[in-house]
């Protein structure tokens, strides 16, 4: 399979093997597999980047660098670089930041096994006992003729200029949004096709969460209810949204929280029932609102949901009992309506604000005129104050 980023990377290879370049790239699964890690390089910021599993192998094949093993010694009497070290590490590659702990475990030789399953080698060797780990140097090095190429350096390279590749796109992605707020008076209707545009199913998953998160949190947020012990001491209080952490954290199944009525929100891209009851279970079967990245109708939605619900569990009691815990679906038809109403209501540079306040902190990205210690970039809990215009 080629892409836009495979010219990149058989760039790199004519750099380092020369004439040989082409028949290394079709000989190695490991670069192979890196091809099709890479195809978001050319698709912008919207794209799954797929940073962890690339990392795993980036800082595996780093440590094997680091030793000189591409040069001289028996890599197979290695001791294996330390799971700590390697964690750290790829946590302070761009964009990297909150990467867990998944990829370096099983993860990167799941999926590894899933493209090429009549393969008897997996990218990453790992002792269990010891928690130590090496790069399978079955992989890491590809005959050609009589010479043994050693990928290691090429490796690297080409995911440093998939990092590059990204980042771009993403600076791209900051400044079209703040460009965008400025020209939400003179040009609204172009923000708004932006905007719209992220509601899409192909769109990165951390990205459509955050997108979200700001359209709903500014479409409740002149909304009000009223608590109090009696009818005679009631207070008004306005809804206000929470984010609760980073997006694909092991939090219980929560993305968002809304106070004051309690309301739990869940951001998900699949239909698999498995997550979903997972998620309800978590929660002492807690009703949660499904954010759900797709544009079937929610009947539909909800009718998949049963349907795998009575496949899994087979007892129509227990199926009615997970089903009442989904307490509303939201889909791409709903947020986009939503989105539109918060626009009406003079919140369109607002969520712009929240998109680009989110996304940096997401991804990890601080710009040099960012001020250091800026308490809105801290935050874990975001909320609003605002009134509608």
């Amino acid at each position: 399979m080629e892409h836009a980023f495979t010219e990149t990377i058989k760039g790199v290879l004519r750099r380092r093997f020369g004439a040989q370049a082409d028949d290394v790239f079709e000989r190695s699964l490991l670069l192979q597999y890196v091809n099709l890690k890479t195809r978001a390089a050319s698709r912008g910021s919207k794209s799954r980047s797929s940073f962890a599993n690339l990392y795993a192998l980036y800082v595996l094949v780093e440590d094997y660098l680091a030793g000189g093993f591409d040069k001289k010694g028996d890599y197979s009497k290695y001791e294996g670089a330390v799971f700590t070290k390697l964690f750290q590490r790829q946590r302070q590659l761009p964009f990297g930041s909150k990467l867990q702990n998944h990829a370096l475990n099983d993860r990167l030789n799941g999926e590894f096994r899933k493209f090429f399953p009549t393969c008897e080698f997996t990218p990453i060797v790992r002792d269990v006992q010891t928690n130590r780990y090496w790069i399978n140097l079955n992989l890491l090095r590809v005959r050609v003729g009589r010479q043994s190429c050693d990928l290691a350096a090429s490796v690297i390279a080409i995911i440093d200029a998939y990092i590059q590749a990204k980042r771009t796109a993403f600076d791209a992605f900051i400044q079209t949004c703040l460009k965008l707020k400025t020209l939400t008076a003179s040009a609204p209707s172009e923000a708004e096709a932006f905007i719209l545009d992220l509601l899409a199913p192909n769109r990165d998953a951390r990205l459509f969460e955050i997108v979200s998160f700001a359209i709903l949190k500014f479409f409740y947020h002149d909304q009000t209810i009223y608590f109090g012990h009696d009818l005679k001491h009631l207070v008004q209080e306005r809804l206000r949204l929470f984010k609760t952490g980073r997006t694909n954290a092991n939090d219980g199944g929560i993305d968002f929280v809304m106070k004051p009525l309690g309301r739990f929100f869940q951001v998900t891209e699949t239909l698999d029932v498995k997550k979903y009851f997972l998620d309800i279970d978590k929660i002492e079967r807690y009703p949660i609102s499904f954010v759900i990245k797709s544009d079937d109708p929610i009947p539909v939605l909800r009718e998949k949901l049963e349907a795998g619900a009575r496949k899994q569990f087979g007892v129509q009691r227990v199926v009615a009992s997970y089903m009442a815990c989904i307490e509303e679906i939201i889909n791409l038809p709903v947020l986009r309506e939503r989105f539109l109403q918060a626009k009406a209501q003079g919140c369109l540079p607002a969520i712009l604000d929240e998109i680009v306040k989110q996304s940096k902190v997401e991804f990890n990205y601080a710009e040099e005129t960012d001020a250091e210690g800026d308490d809105e970039e801290e935050e874990t809990l975001s909320s609003v104050d605002v009134k509608a215009s």
